[in-house]
């Protein structure tokens, strides 16, 4: 069945839109992921990706018939990664099916066939009930935090690294993830940044065009 899903076309479409999405609205935290999952594919051979033109790690399928979440956090995905949602079957959007991000105390419609991506590990989130009668299921992708925590080790679990660094390096690596966070947050874009890139990507490509490049 699993293997059925992930060969489907219309789950593969999904997926790979929910990636571009992620590129467009933060193109940093994908290099950050890109940067890393990339190699971890290309060294551990035996690995497969799910979706051979998505950046995600992992999928999760909810197949309903009324896909219900209580409010959580996925607390081990990378905390400033994003994970992406998905909304499907048949209800109506304005009745029930809401995303519910409890911490910034905002209801959201979430019409089937949209998407939103969120920082999974750190907003508490939830989603409403739909209406009896009705149908709601849902496809999620994520990364998970322990796979960059792997790569940044240089292809170890941190025991691994222990044993194979001195004390005085093993220390300082340990302080670095008091500092990530913050990294985390730097990579994040703001509104003006994403229409200053557009903007440039669209002259550059306006450019090439005369010059018959394209």
């Amino acid at each position: 069945m699993v293997d059925g899903l992930l060969k489907n076309e219309h789950i593969r479409r999904l997926a790979i839109y929910a990636s571009a999405v992620f590129s467009a609205w933060a193109p940093r935290v994908f290099k950050y992921y890109k940067q890393r999952i990339d190699p971890l594919f290309e060294k551990l051979t035996h690995l497969r990706r799910i979706f051979d033109k998505s950046i995600f790690t992992s999928a999760a399928f909810n197949f309903g018939p009324n896909a219900c979440t209580f409010s959580h956090r996925d607390c081990m995905n990378c905390p400033f990664g994003w994970c992406a949602i998905q909304s499907l079957g048949n209800f109506d959007h304005t009745l029930g099916g809401h995303l519910v991000l409890e911490d910034l105390k905002l209801l959201v419609e979430f019409p089937v066939g949209c998407t939103i991506l969120i920082p999974s590990a750190v907003i508490t989130h939830a989603n409403t009930a739909i209406q009896p009668g009705e149908t709601r299921a849902s496809f999620t992708q994520y990364c998970a935090g322990g796979l960059f925590r792997f790569v940044d080790n240089g292809f170890q679990t941190q025991g691994q690294l222990q044993a194979s660094v001195s004390e005085e390096e093993f220390r300082r690596r340990m302080e670095e993830k008091k500092t990530r966070w913050k990294k985390g947050l730097d990579l994040y874009s703001t509104i003006e940044e994403l229409i200053a890139d557009a903007s440039a990507r669209a002259e550059e490509e306006a450019s090439q065009r005369e010059e018959g490049q394209i």
